[in-house]
């Protein structure tokens, strides 16, 4: 704890002031002024206490002597005080520059604009859970300096005969990328990160621990290298865009290669050892079952991720409003055959299994965590630690066994998988047209079951979204045996 040289008091980081404030005498210090006597002289580490959440595994730091009381991923209200450690001090920070009120009219104003959000996520309560947390980055620096070498080439045509002349393209490049941030946490999902980002270098100050004073703050628990081929890619496509436009390659189309390996070594591409930063992130974690929804505002610039689910109430009243006032508008001008309906119909259960079987690989990639690379670089040297242990590696192709697992829903009481709904719909529909009976009833009966077999696969994706607008709590991350 940082106390007050006045009275004593707890000295917090006010983020109006953007000076350490006491709680007590409301007197302000420069935060490089305040120097604990137990790290004044660590330049690479600095001392801090560890806190473990015992629901979801994530582990947040904290420089004062108080207990924590929420989670700022799971928004668990238990924090088991855990170790004290010495930890990795990063370069630079960027201290909260969005106050907590702030924050909440910022989600205020997504919230007013989601019609069908749960009630609960427009509560009080909801808007008393944000929490301020320090989330650290790995910041790449990429030069481009040498002698360039591209592929090039030009189509033309002349009379009834088409041309492509071939060319290589040399000359000298000089380019720098500077501040490509990554989060360095595998508890923070890349997705999130990336919807908030991103952060302006221009607000960065020297690391002093007393910036996280009255904060959480998460530790960097995967390896710097995870992020250079994506900082690469920036830096080569950045560049690739800029040569495209010069005037002496116009219409030459410039090529750096289909590889990132052939890029690299075309644009003489090369990193400089990344930093460790800290970004400032307001967390609000909205808690449902075993899952979990995140509402994330960036702390320096207020641009605000939601995961918002839907009340599937009001959901339903509202698509059964807006069905009835079509069906009144469609009805004068709109005439259909029973043969045409029954078509009609089968195409309505084609689209349906299309959109189901699109938002069950959203949900497959989402729980898997596909799209996050510092979750899988972790989850690989894990699984090898504990080679013993035979855990399954998520593949990037889904087979029809996990569709199978990833696509039940409890639509109507039942566990079936939600396709089977638009599937026997198809299958209804392709019988009746396939007999061709004489009466028309034959055709209606076969449109109201294919209508309520797609029923039941459209209860299944509105079920599903849900799903996928939440996040199953990061029970990974226990990051206590990979030191």
């Amino acid at each position: 704890m940082y106390e007050c040289p006045n009275c004593g008091g707890n000295l917090k980081f006010s983020i109006e002031d953007q000076l350490m404030k006491c709680d007590y005498c409301q007197t302000t210090f420069d935060p490089y002024s305040l120097k604990k006597e137990n790290d004044a002289e660590e330049l690479f580490a600095f001392e801090a206490t560890i806190f473990t959440c015992p629901q979801c595994g994530g582990e947040i730091l904290s420089t004062d002597n108080s207990a924590a009381e929420f989670c700022s991923f799971c928004g668990a209200s238990t924090i088991l005080s855990g170790r004290l450690s010495n930890e990795k001090r990063p370069v630079r920070i960027i201290p909260f520059k969005i106050t907590e009120d702030s924050c909440k009219k910022a989600y205020l104003g997504r919230m007013r604009r989601a019609l069908f959000a749960p009630k609960e996520l427009k509560q009080e309560k909801a808007l008393n859970q944000f929490r301020g947390i320090y989330i650290p980055y790995y910041c790449y620096h990429v030069v481009q300096k040498g002698a360039a070498q591209l592929k090039g080439k030009k189509q033309y045509r002349k009379g009834s005969y088409d041309y492509t002349d071939h060319y290589r393209l040399t000359g000298d490049i000089d380019a720098s990328y500077s501040h490509l941030s990554f989060d360095a946490s595998a508890t923070l999902d890349d997705t999130i990160s990336r919807q908030i980002a991103p952060y302006q270098p221009c607000d960065e100050k020297q690391f002093t621990p007393a910036f996280l004073s009255g904060f959480y703050a998460d530790i960097s628990d995967i390896r710097e290298t995870v992020y250079i081929e994506d900082a690469k890619q920036i830096a080569n496509t950045a560049s690739m865009k800029r040569i495209r436009e010069m005037k002496p390659f116009k219409g030459l189309h410039p090529d750096p290669g289909i590889t990132l390996s052939s890029q690299n070594t075309s644009l003489c591409t090369k990193t400089k050892r990344p930093e460790a930063l800290m970004y400032p992130v307001w967390f609000m974690s909205y808690r449902h079952k075993d899952r979990v929804a995140y509402a994330t505002v960036n702390g320096q610039t207020g641009k605000i991720s939601a995961d918002i689910p839907i009340d599937p109430v009001k959901y339903l009243i509202s698509t059964l409003l807006l069905a009835v006032l079509l069906f009144l508008l469609l009805n004068p001008v709109l005439i259909l055959t029973p043969t045409g309906l029954l078509i009609l119909s089968a195409l309505l259960s084609v689209v349906t299994f299309i959109l189901f079987w699109l938002e069950t690989r959203k949900i497959y990639r989402r729980e898997t965590r596909l799209d996050d690379k510092g979750y899988q670089e972790l989850a690989a040297r894990q699984m090898k630690k504990k080679s013993r242990k035979k855990t399954k590696k998520a593949t990037f192709t889904m087979t029809f066994g996990e569709f199978w697992t990833y696509s039940k829903a409890p639509v109507f009481g039942t566990q079936l998988p939600g396709f089977l709904g638009s599937l026997f719909a198809l299958v209804i529909a392709i019988i009746v047209l396939m007999i061709d009976p004489v009466s028309d009833i034959w055709y209606y009966g076969g449109c109201f079951l294919t209508f309520l077999c797609t029923l039941f696969t459209m209860a299944a994706i509105l079920l599903k979204y849900n799903t996928l607008a939440t996040r199953p709590l990061p029970q990974f991350a226990r990051k206590g045996d990979d030191a």
